[in-house]
């Protein structure tokens, strides 16, 4: 749309979707003199955050990050309510490592046989204890202790034949679930549901209120590996755009500038009209009699992510007050730290023949190893590594490299 010359002026975005690829294309309008110019409150913040350099390319300013500060490092979190009934004897923040995880699933699976147990394979687990950080594209990745930010590629980790055995070993016990590999259902909404005994999730959903069905149910939770490093979510998760077509950009701006400082505008945008979308009990917004998440577009992510503005936002059922605070305390701690390649664009072309092998292997091969359906793993790594050294993985890591390298330099 953006190419044929289409002329909307906002849209939401994220490096999750479309926003590498938008921004790298020059889809986006460049703001470096009419961000200062029209939201001056708005760009204050980003300097302070010091987040617009994730969304700088070629010296442009081409995205609006969200200016949440969040880290999504893993909780180990189970059905206390459950762990209780069987006896089974598992305190708040014990279970720190993958061989804790083990001893605490195979508890599980013994109390609870016919129950789904676990749709997670050990590799994210053992990832997190190896401060292995993904590129988030074609199963490359770097140690955030190693300086020279070396890029390789994961199959050839030593860690990635531990996971892929302890995979098996697993799925021999049912310690994963039998059609995790495949399993298409919503995990957020099974453990609400209590059909599921055991999950990793995150600081957010470990502190705010689950929505379980049954209020007799209860968990805990423990933080993995809690001596270890991650990186906190890019601040590209959820980002503002606006078209390089966009025939009123000085209004977009001025408009996300009120959104940063004007609260009465905010509670408009973020929750409606009050007394019909939204009500207030005190400070905490809620829904009116006969609505709910299902029948409104307010008050939950999916019609709020490009705005959400801690210093404005009210409690509600699943957040109570301070929480997103809270949530930026937590990504403040020494052991979160921002990623030294937030805002990398990896442009792809001079190696999109070898990368496009590489991801049909990596759908073929790598996902029966990491699920543990593989009777040989040791076999089967060693079968896919050499296929994707066929695949170009030569070419794929010396062009990725070399953009990694730039990108570190002229950050320098």
């Amino acid at each position: 749309m953006a190419a044929s010359g289409d002329n909307w002026d906002l849209n939401f975005d994220g490096d999750w979707l479309s926003y590498n690829q938008m921004a790298a294309k020059g889809s986006y309008m460049a703001l470096n003199d009419l961000l200062p110019q029209y939201a001056p409150n708005l760009y204050k913040k980003y300097e302070e955050q010091g987040t617009l350099s994730a969304a700088t390319i070629d010296g442009n300013i081409v995205g609006l990050p969200w200016t949440m500060k969040m880290n999504q490092r893993q909780f180990v979190t189970w059905r206390s309510d459950l762990t209780e009934k069987a006896g089974i004897n598992v305190a708040k923040d014990s279970v720190k490592t993958i061989e804790d995880t083990e001893n605490l699933l195979r508890e599980l699976r013994k109390a609870y046989p016919n129950m789904k147990l676990n749709r997670t394979g050990p590799l994210t687990l053992i990832k997190i204890r190896e401060e292995w950080i993904d590129l988030n594209q074609h199963g490359l990745g770097y140690y955030l202790s190693d300086p020279s930010m070396k890029i390789q590629p994961i199959e050839q980790q030593p860690f990635y034949r531990e996971a892929a055995v302890k995979a098996r070993q697993w799925y021999d016990e049912k310690l994963i679930n039998r059609d995790a590999m495949i399993d298409k259902t919503d995990g957020a909404a099974e453990w609400r549901n209590g059909k599921a005994v055991f999950t990793l999730t995150s600081h957010e959903w470990v502190n705010a209120d689950p929505g379980f069905s049954d209020p007799s149910f209860k968990l805990d939770s423990s933080l993995i590996y809690p001596d270890k490093k991650q990186v906190n979510r890019t601040p590209l998760a959820n980002v503002a755009a606006i078209n390089r077509n966009s025939k009123h950009p000085d209004r977009v701006l001025r408009f996300l500038d009120m959104i940063e400082t004007d609260r009465t505008l905010y509670d408009l945008v973020q929750y409606g009209i009050e007394g019909k979308t939204y009500k207030l009990d005190g400070d905490t917004a809620v829904y009116p009699d006969g609505m709910s998440t299902t029948t409104s577009n307010y008050m939950e992510w999916g019609g709020q992510w490009a705005f959400w503005k801690p210093q404005f936002m009210r409690p509600t059922s699943t957040y109570p007050k301070d929480f997103w605070l809270h949530e930026a305390e937590f990504a403040s701690e020494p052991i979160n730290v921002n990623s030294p390649l937030d805002g990398l664009f990896v442009s792809e072309e001079p190696m999109k023949n070898e990368l496009a092998k590489r991801d049909q292997a990596i759908e073929e091969f790598n996902k029966p190893i990491e699920f543990g359906t593989v009777k040989d793993p040791e076999k089967a790594v060693d079968d896919y590594i050499e296929k994707q050294k066929k695949n170009g993985l030569d070419k794929i890591l010396a062009e990725t490299q070399k953009q990694v390298d730039a990108f570190l330099a002229a950050k320098k």
